[in-house]
């Protein structure tokens, strides 16, 4: 403890980890703690089954019809879900021929423009361009290009069509789903992220209690634990650990849903994801959910796990999840959990502590990525360069050993 880092990172989520393992990359001195003895914070696996019942305080064990419980790791936060195959929506014309159009467009060649300005055409007209009806519309924006709300439309087109692209061109790289999911669940991505830190010379510390964050001149220059401090010239850290420097953005709703059969229409599915756009709901926000199976070694056999997710909006969270629900009974056990959603009050630029966003309702990790990638240019003041990234570990590994 009693050393002087670089960068000192508080929490083991996945935002921290990724970080940490950049900048261990980087070259950055680092000491990475947390206050808990396991990897993973918000974004851990829970196992066995017995501790998710203990979790959610519910008063009974397992049933034995659930098997046995070390068979069980259940993400609290699931993202990185595999999505069903698309290919009866790829057959319909006009959607065909916009995705042709997606495919081809290249932002430095304007002859694949099709009189498209990517600058001032707004994506709502793009729609209109090749005709595509509401449903279509709502499945593009929601399911493909990952908006949370509609927003995008009106707006230059430019970002939604290389979102498209990059769905596309990851759904032709890996066959029938663009998504990829460790199997024995999300809490694997944390250690392995920690393990690339570690190689690069950061040091760990699990269950290690942080008793303050010492600021000096406005600025963080250390964190205390235990009597002692360790001096550092930059900190990154998760919500939990600076409730003086976040404010409450809003809440989301989790229902963990334990089934005894895949989800109902699709095709027997060992995994899928559905987004249920806000528009065919009502709502201003869409709803989430994720399936996970035996095959990923998260549940015991024949068993399967889907998660509900939605941001609330009324003071009635569980019935604006009911549309959700509906698609997975019957249902074996619930678990539900609100929490609430957190985001730093300011950039960190002056006092040089930079805090991550709450996991928001989503079912993949676009908003994870995106706030990583910006804490990550507030920090050094350059956009984070993966292909650079890819150069030093092969330098130190070699290509082939990656």
């Amino acid at each position: 403890m009693d050393e002087e880092y670089d960068v000192i990172v508080l929490g083991t989520g996945l935002t921290e980890c990724i970080l940490s393992g950049i900048m261990s990359v980087n070259g950055k001195k680092v000491l990475h703690m947390d206050r808990n003895p396991y990897y993973g914070g918000e974004s851990s696996s829970i196992t066995p089954l017995e501790e998710l019942y203990k979790r959610f305080s519910l008063p009974d064990s397992p049933p034995e019809s659930m098997g046995r419980g070390r068979d069980w790791n259940v993400d609290l936060i699931p993202k990185f879900l595999m999505a069903n195959d698309l290919m009866g929506m790829f057959e319909k014309r006009r959607f065909r021929k916009f995705l042709v159009f997606v495919a081809n467009f290249d932002e430095n060649d304007p002859k694949t423009f099709e009189g498209v300005d990517p600058k001032t055409t707004t994506m709502r007209d793009v729609y209109k361009k090749f005709d595509l009806g509401q449903d279509v519309i709502d499945f593009t924006g929601h399911a493909l290009a990952l908006y949370r709300t509609d927003d995008y439309l009106d707006v230059p087109c430019l970002d939604t069509i290389n979102r498209i692209k990059l769905y596309s061109e990851s759904l032709a790289r890996y066959g029938k789903s663009p998504y990829l999911y460790p199997l024995y669940g999300l809490g694997e991505l944390p250690q392995g992220f920690a393990r690339l830190s570690a190689i690069y010379g950061g040091t760990y510390m699990l269950n290690k209690p942080v008793d303050e964050i010492v600021m000096e001149g406005g600025h963080v220059i250390g964190v205390k634990s235990e009597g002692e401090v360790a001096r550092c010239k930059q900190l990154i850290c998760d919500p939990s650990y600076i409730p003086d420097r976040v404010r409450k953005a809003g809440q989301v709703i989790r229902v963990i849903c334990i089934l005894n059969h895949p989800i109902k229409n699709t095709n027997d599915a060992n995994s899928c994801q559905i987004i249920i756009p806000q528009n065919q709901v009502n709502r201003n926000s869409d709803i989430y959910v994720c399936m996970i199976s035996y095959a990923h070694n998260v549940a015991a056999q024949g068993k399967y796990i889907a998660i509900v997710s939605t941001t609330v909006e009324t003071s009635e969270p569980e019935a604006e999840i009911e549309p959700a629900l509906e698609l997975l009974e019957p249902i074996d056990q619930k678990f539900v959990a609100i929490s609430d959603l957190y985001e730093p009050t300011d950039d960190g630029s002056e006092s040089q502590v930079f805090a991550s966003r709450s996991y928001d309702a989503t079912t993949h990790f676009e908003t994870t990525c995106n706030d990583i990638k910006d804490i990550y240019k507030r920090m050094t003041g350059s956009d984070f360069d993966f292909e650079n990234m890819k150069r030093k570990q092969n330098d130190v590994f070699g290509e082939d050993e990656q």
